[in-house]
């Protein structure tokens, strides 16, 4: 990655999602305090990118939900009851959602079924959220 910027390899990867205006820095505080966390550094450098998206990252297809509905949706599918600790924030379109595991920094990505959702069906995707990303890209 010598010689291209953090933003422009995040540009690379996520070439074929079809993008969304980048989200406002009050739209992403406000969203933070309704869900009570800060988001780690390489979220919010991606939610100024692109607040929400939808398409393919590799071989793997991903939804993200702007910001503003985060709180929403973690509400409708009633995280908190069924998987403490999870903060949804997209889901792979088959039924699985993408989020972080914030019960241990620096928050790592998981994936879960919407239906069944508890921590025995998490799947690690990554230690952090450029992890998650470099994974569905199919970069090591």
């Amino acid at each position: 990655m010598l010689g291209v910027s953090v933003a422009d390899h995040l540009r690379q990867i996520l070439a074929r999602l079809k993008f969304s205006s980048g989200a406002s820095d009050s739209s992403i505080r406000e969203s933070e305090a309704q869900l009570s966390f800060n988001f780690p550094a390489e979220y919010i450098a991606f939610l100024k990118l692109t607040n929400g998206g939808e398409g393919f990252i590799g071989e793997e297809y991903a939804i993200f939900w702007n910001v503003e509905e985060l709180a929403q949706a973690n509400a409708d599918y009633q995280v908190h009851q069924y998987a403490a600790g999870l903060l949804i924030f997209g889901s792979n379109g088959g039924g699985e959602a993408y989020g972080f595991d914030t019960r241990r920094g620096p928050w790592p990505v998981v994936r879960m079924p919407f239906v069944g959702m508890n921590w025995d069906q998490a799947i690690s995707l990554g230690d952090s959220f450029n992890e998650f990303l470099e994974r569905l890209h199919g970069a090591e």
